[in-house]
């Protein structure tokens, strides 16, 4: 991460200076037009156009073009500062980043099942994007055929979050009112918080809006035992509506962050019923490939450095741990304390009688004749008493 903050410390530093040149390009060329245009006007009032120009306006226009020149020089000077800022941004990058990452690779990880596996889920990705054209011609090109089923639920996602992105609700509305069942089993408040947004744009139009905002409210009723108290606040303050929600105490409720907020909520929620995950499995793939490369690149060049062969040749396995942070936590890992080794489908976690948990290698290993002596405690058990647990 620490390569990534060096890269973006370099590109600020181009943005500002992009933004600090146009306006200052800006304001010289401006200057220049108001001062060329008081010159033409002035010497369209002081002399006929037929009589040659006094020595005064020789010399007026003479200054005019040093002038011009002065400043388109001084322009061109400082776009070649820029050019000189935008190849640091790219030294940045070739010293920062390594170009090669080959050497990480495994040779047959990407076998005809697993470039499949990988195509589907860039077709998945490009249908929560809303890019259905792409993800269609990828079919065509990988020989994927696709279930209709699979991609009209994106396509209508697209279509609600589109219209929540331009304040629209009416089609999130209807959406929520359709899955209302499913959505309060999930104890899910999107559709009182869509209510809740659509009251709100009713009371921004002021008192000309007050019947039909009060008509509205009916569709509260629902969710009066759990959000008692929001109502209440969004009835109070219908009091100002003659003076403005904005000048009163409820202008907290024309927060422009609720948009944004709600598009977040919907997004989750409409997942949630279709059981997809939140984001998108290329997205968090790619997310925490990029925080595990620098550290595999290094362990792979001390690995080749000190000559150790055989340390690194599984697919499914990495040599070291690599600690991808808290969003990457999705589920338990078991680690057997005996072997030292995280456990698989092949070697599941295996819990004794007396409730400690290794790993079914370790169990094998352990067993000495028809007994196992429990590694934290003295009991002993049967080889078939171990049973097998899923985190």
């Amino acid at each position: 991460m620490d390569q990534c903050v060096t890269v973006e410390r370099e590109l600020e530093k181009v943005l500002q200076k992009f933004s600090g040149y146009g306006q200052q390009c800006e304001r010289g060329l401006q200057e220049l037009i108001e001062y060329t245009g008081g010159l033409r006007s002035e010497i369209l009032q002081t002399s006929d156009q037929e009589s040659e120009l006094s020595g005064t306006l020789s010399i007026v226009l003479t200054q005019c073009c040093k002038r011009i020149k002065d400043t388109v020089q001084k322009l061109a000077s400082d776009h070649k500062d820029i050019h000189s800022s935008v190849s640091r941004v790219g030294k940045a990058i070739d010293k920062n980043f390594d170009a090669d990452i080959s050497s990480v690779g495994i040779d047959g990880c990407w076998q005809a099942d697993s470039q499949r596996t990988l195509n589907e889920v860039m077709v998945e990705h490009f249908f929560r994007q809303g890019m259905l054209d792409v993800a269609e011609e990828l079919c065509q090109e990988a020989g994927l055929s696709i279930d209709p089923s699979q991609k009209e639920p994106f396509v209508e996602l697209n279509r609600i979050l589109e219209a929540l992105k331009f304040r629209v609700l009416r089609p999130a509305l209807e959406w929520a009112v359709s899955n209302r069942e499913m959505l309060m089993a999930q104890n899910s408040s999107l559709e009182f918080k869509l209510h809740r947004l659509y009251f709100i744009s009713l009371l921004m139009g002021g008192t000309t809006n007050q019947r039909e905002a009060l008509q509205y409210a009916k569709n509260f009723q629902p969710f009066a035992i759990n959000h008692q108290k929001d109502i209440q606040v969004l009835m109070g303050s219908l009091v100002y509506l003659r003076q403005g929600i904005e000048n009163s105490p409820y202008v907290h409720l024309l927060d422009a962050n609720q948009w944004a907020d709600i598009c977040d909520i919907f997004t989750r929620d409409a997942c949630a019923l279709l059981g997809l995950s939140v984001e998108s499995p290329l997205s968090v793939s790619f997310s925490a490939g990029c925080v595990a490369l620098p550290a595999l690149i290094n362990i792979k060049a001390v690995i080749e450095q000190r000559q150790c062969t055989g340390v690194w040749n599984q697919k499914d396995e990495l040599p070291i741990e690599v600690d991808l942070g808290k969003k990457c936590w999705y589920h338990s890992i078991f680690a057997c304390p005996i072997l030292r080794q995280q456990t698989t489908d092949n070697n599941p976690p295996m819990k004794l009688v007396c409730g400690h948990i290794i790993s079914r290698d370790a169990l094998n290993k352990m067993f000495n004749g028809s007994k196992l002596k429990c590694p934290y405690c003295p009991m002993e058990q049967g080889p078939g008493d171990a049973k097998q647990i899923f985190f």
